[in-house]
């Protein structure tokens, strides 16, 4: 019987005891020496390594961007074949676009937030 009370429980702090980190790429993994064009970003090898060492003591990864979020444009298939010829390891991959996309901030304010030069 459903009385209109909300009931709660304990929230895990380790879902599925697997430990998930979202990763922005731009500005990131990669930058950009000039315009800010996806199809001119520039790898940062030693970012990726960082993402690559979470990835294999058993992170679940997963890149976060807001590519098309303003545009429309859908940039999954682009974004995907830059990750995989950076070297990237990753489960899941969330766009601008489509379902549950990322939307375009300025700033994160979170609890569990790093920079990847906090890694």
């Amino acid at each position: 019987m459903n009385t209109g009370v909300n009931t709660f429980h304990i929230a895990s702090k380790n879902y599925e005891n697997k430990k998930r980190a979202l990763v922005d790429i731009d500005e990131t993994i990669c930058f950009y020496s000039k315009e800010r064009r996806y199809n001119l970003s520039e790898p940062n090898f030693n970012n990726i390594a960082k993402i690559n060492k979470l990835y294999d003591e058993g992170w679940e990864i997963i890149y976060w961007t807001a590519r098309g979020s303003i545009s429309g444009i859908d940039y999954r298939e682009h974004t995907i074949s830059q990750l995989n010829e950076w070297g990237c390891k990753y489960h899941d991959l969330i766009t601008g676009t489509g379902i549950n996309p990322k939307p375009m901030f300025d700033l994160v304010i979170d609890d569990k937030a790093k920079r990847i030069e906090e890694l």
